[in-house]
Formats: C-alpha cells, structure tokens, sequence
C-alpha cells in the first residue's frame, strides 16, 4: 500500500466509496465519471502502477481480477454483455497510478 495513492485509501477505507464487491484480493467500485450506465473500478488490493509492474509471480491475481469481471457479469441484465478496459501509461489516458480495471456495460460501446 502506497500512503498517497487514492485507491490504496480506499482499499484501507480511509475514503469512503460506493464498494459494490470485495474479497481478500479485489475491490469493485463504482466510478466516480462513469462513460456507461454500469462502469465498475477493479482494483488489485496490492499496489502496483500499471500492469507492466505485474509480476510473473503473480498469475494467480490477474485470474482473480478476470474471474471478478466474470462474477460481476452475473449481476447484468439483459445480454450481459460488458468491456474490460486499462490505461497502462499516463500516455494512455492513466489518472490514478494503481492498476486497475474498467468494467463498462449497459450501453452499446462500440467506438474506442
């Protein structure tokens, strides 16, 4: 956990957030901007920047970020259809320097 990174606060809830799901190694939240009717924030609760800080050592994380995406699927209605979405990179359009997910649905998002 990093002192000045706004996710890791949340993650020890010292800021609050709306958490719509949480275990042992993932947060989901909502986005404070959602871009869609359901845009969810998953969050590793060990930091690291980006998914190029990632190590080989930690597969079993990833998996659980996926399977989180999976998991949060169920809860849609109608096609169940979503986008998982990262910026890697302030170059890519990264704010918040903890990695993380956007889970995008409820709309038709074709355009990237």
């Amino acid at each position: 956990m990093q002192d000045s990174c706004i996710f890791c606060k949340i993650i020890n809830k010292t800021i609050p957030s709306s958490i719509i799901k949480e275990n042992e190694d993932v947060i989901v939240i909502k986005d404070l901007y959602p871009k869609a009717p359901v845009h969810y924030l998953i969050i590793p609760k060990k930091h690291f920047s980006d998914i190029k800080d990632l190590e080989d050592s930690e597969i079993n994380l990833a998996g659980k970020l996926l399977l989180m995406a999976k998991e949060l699927s169920h809860d849609l209605s109608g096609s169940r259809a979503f986008r998982l979405v990262s910026n890697n990179g302030k170059e890519s359009g990264q704010c918040v320097f903890h990695f993380h997910i956007h889970f995008l649905s409820g709309k038709q998002l074709l355009d990237f």
